[in-house]
């Protein structure tokens, strides 16, 4: 039985909202806001058992935008440490679960 349970997907509970983003994205360019985004929701869904289509599109604008996993991290830690992309947005913010 626990491994019946183990198999089947979650519904996580940004999920609405993050598929916004995620529609907001695959539209989009790679600004650093968007590459920001992007780092955010990759790091937040990664391992989750669920939000498959979100998993498969992030990993999708990933790829249009001719990046490795690698090089958005590099990318938006550089972003990060320049600027401030969540400006406007609380500076307390941190929304990474």
């Amino acid at each position: 039985m626990a491994e019946e349970f183990e198999k089947k997907d979650q519904q996580h509970p940004l999920w609405s909202s993050d598929r916004q983003i995620v529609n907001t994205l695959l539209a989009g360019e790679p600004t650093d806001y968007n590459l920001a985004e992007l780092a955010r929701l990759r790091i937040r869904y990664h391992g989750f058992p669920g939000a498959r289509d979100i998993q498969a599109d992030l990993e999708k604008i990933l790829n249009r935008w001719n990046l490795t996993e690698e090089t958005l991290h590099e990318r938006t830690r550089q972003i990060h440490a320049t600027s401030q992309v969540y400006k406007g947005r609380g500076t307390q913010r941190e929304d990474w679960s």
